[in-house]
């Protein structure tokens, strides 16, 4: 999974964040703004209050400059709770809570640079989108298991939202042509759609056996195995020059105990013999064949 970097990493890389354990006192040219003894333990009105006041500064400010960077470091730290609150939308999937919010911490930044408080919008209203977009494209590009087209990705999700409205519309599960009728795509594309939502999440080879892998672990169920058909079609390989051989009453006893799966009864009322007699004849028969495979000169025989 692509890891976006740390608070501590991004306070070096970029001053949005501080590195420190403390908090700096305001460089002298901020002298007038509001004291802020911590932005992290603000509510969520005081920061609301708070804010234009600092964003009209901080357009002031020249990028770069240690009074920008604590400007927008106390931005960032006063609007934490919105970046938290977006984050916990997503708390029921598999991405730790901690992760979504330093990926939403990088949206609540770019929102912070591009806001303008001359337009007359709330931060909230305006940074809000911005994070849950960020969210939501760590999950399109670093959540996937293995990588499919942006395309793909989005039909995944349009075929999730088109089957459960036409489900509910028609009763039962839609078929592939009511799903692509409905999305305007054609049917291979339907299936190519679900094909690549397979791709979204991986299992483990050594996965226990449970719900979804009954019958032991993936190697167990998905790996191969060591074909025996390979012997027999050798063995059949084998045989046919040596039933070549045989006289035609012989081959016809073969064909009916092992062709037609008659008993040495029911053989022997066809040609006319005793059972003994066809007990016997099986018996030099196969003993025949099995020398021809196996003994001296087997070789020459099966090339």
């Amino acid at each position: 999974m692509t890891r976006h970097p740390s608070s501590t990493q991004e306070s070096v890389r970029t001053g949005t964040v501080r590195a420190g354990g403390g908090r700096p006192a305001a460089p002298p040219a901020l002298a007038g703004l509001p004291e802020i003894a911590d932005p992290l333990a603000l509510s969520t009105a005081d920061a609301r209050a708070l804010s234009p006041a600092l964003f009209r500064r901080l357009r002031m400010l020249d990028e770069g400059t240690a009074e920008y960077s604590y400007v927008r470091n106390t931005l960032v730290e006063m609007n934490l709770s919105l970046v938290k609150y977006a984050a916990a939308r997503f708390r029921r999937t598999s991405e730790p809570l901690e992760d979504l919010i330093q990926v939403g911490t990088v949206g609540l930044i770019k929102a912070i640079n591009r806001f303008d408080p001359d337009r007359g919008c709330e931060f909230t209203s305006f940074a809000l989108p911005t994070v849950l977009g960020e969210i939501k494209r760590h999950f399109r590009d670093a959540t996937w298991a293995v990588r499919v087209p942006r395309r793909l990705q989005e039909l995944r999700i349009d075929l999730a939202k088109a089957g459960d409205a036409l489900e509910q519309e028609l009763g039962r599960p839609a078929t592939v042509p009511e799903l692509a009728e409905r999305l305007h795509v054609t049917p291979d594309e339907v299936d190519e759609g679900r094909l690549a939502a397979n791709g979204f999440a991986g299992h483990s080879l050594d996965l226990p056996p449970g719900e979804e892998a009954e019958g032991g672990g993936l190697p167990d169920r998905w790996l191969g195995s060591e074909d025996t058909g390979f012997e027999r079609v050798e063995d059949l390989e084998s045989l046919k020059p040596l039933l070549t051989e045989l006289s035609e009453r012989d081959r016809t006893i073969l064909s009916l105990r092992f062709g037609a799966e008659l008993t040495q009864a029911e053989i022997g009322a066809r040609l006319g013999i005793s059972q003994m007699h066809v007990s016997r004849l099986l018996a030099r028969i196969l003993g025949q064949l099995r020398t021809g495979l196996t003994g001296p000169g087997a070789h020459v025989r099966t090339g």
